[in-house]
């Protein structure tokens, strides 16, 4: 099977090429990786070539009725799954459950995608882990999550994961090239490293000035510090900031627990030459256990705008506690 879109990812491709090609692919697949590395693209790209009626050389044909619904977004046979809200909810998983209790309308297998899958609530993974003991016939499962550490360990036990990594940097500024061409290489690779090799974060970074907004707090955050007065204004004024960038809020905690994961290896590296300058300052300003601190302050933080927290008071506690200015802070 050819992945077209795909670059990198050898080892995920070729488990998948070979189970396709031999007729052995398995009734459930859990993708898991860190976001923008591809794992949406492959299924897709899985799901087009099974719901293709005529493929070539291991590729949908592109002009067969299966490709044309499916690439309008029409196929009866390949339903798709994404968190309604902040999460995939129960009554979704009924309402696929209650689809599969028929067979594929026109194919000879539904594909069924669900993307997220580590935002599913406990009782949504209950209902599903139904679905996937006693998989129904002519049915595909594909899981796409982000981490395996909050799913349910039975889903795990029951699907075939296949992981997904992030990309060198070269490889990965390189399809940042082809989405923004106008950066130019320097600007690619920064921007690689910035988002820790998985290119597709970067195609989302600027809807809401993501990079800007991160640019800043993160400047401000290495500067020298003024009094605990000038901290806190600085850091109520960012605040204000995050909770109104919305659309790109998740993807700046990301940005900001790739610096700190960034500054905690700087600490420990014998060698600094790979690490940006803000994250040389970040080195010098705070010790491990500090770090660890801002990496748990911001997990808490996207775990309550996760639950529908209020956005601005969860902006302000993050916030404060990142500038050493929260209720534990010195």
């Amino acid at each position: 099977m050819a992945f077209t879109a795909i670059l990198g990812q050898a080892k995920a491709l070729t488990l998948l090429s070979r189970a396709q090609t031999s007729g052995r692919l398995a009734h459930a697949y859990l993708f898991t990786g860190p976001d923008g590395v591809g794992k949406t693209t492959v299924a897709l790209d899985l799901a087009a070539v099974l719901l293709c009626r005529q493929p070539q050389s291991g590729r949908p044909c592109g002009s067969c009725p299966g490709c044309l619904k499916f690439n309008s977004g029409n196929h009866p046979d390949f339903l798709r799954i994404r968190p309604d809200g902040a999460a995939i909810k129960i009554d979704q998983i009924r309402h696929l459950k209650k689809a599969l209790n028929f067979a594929p309308f026109e194919s000879k297998q539904r594909i069924v995608l669900l993307e997220d899958v580590h935002t599913m609530r406990r009782e949504a993974a209950n209902s599903l882990l139904k679905v996937l003991e006693e998989p129904p016939a002519d049915n595909l499962l594909i899981l796409v999550g982000n981490s395996t550490g909050s799913m349910l360990a039975t889903i795990i036990s029951r699907c075939q994961v296949i992981p997904f990594t992030p990309l060198p940097l070269p490889l990965a500024a390189e399809i940042i090239l082809r989405h923004k061409p106008q950066l130019d290489a320097a600007g690619s690779i920064a921007l690689a490293a910035l988002i820790d090799g998985c290119p597709g974060q970067a195609l989302t970074l600027e809807a809401d000035d993501v990079l800007a907004l991160h640019s800043r707090l993160v400047h401000q955050l290495v500067a020298k510090s003024g009094n605990r007065a000038e901290r806190v204004e600085t850091a109520l004024t960012l605040a204000a900031e995050l909770a109104e960038c919305k659309e790109g809020g998740a993807s700046l905690l990301t940005l900001l627990r790739i610096f700190m994961k960034n500054g905690m290896a700087a600490r420990t590296s014998a060698t600094c030459a790979s690490f940006t300058q803000d994250v040389m300052l970040a080195r010098e300003r705070w010790n491990l256990q500090q770090f660890s601190a801002k990496i748990a302050a911001i997990d808490l933080a996207e775990q309550a705008l996760a639950r529908n927290c209020n956005r601005g008071l969860t902006s302000e506690v993050l916030l404060l506690d990142l500038f050493d200015c929260g209720t534990h802070s010195p």
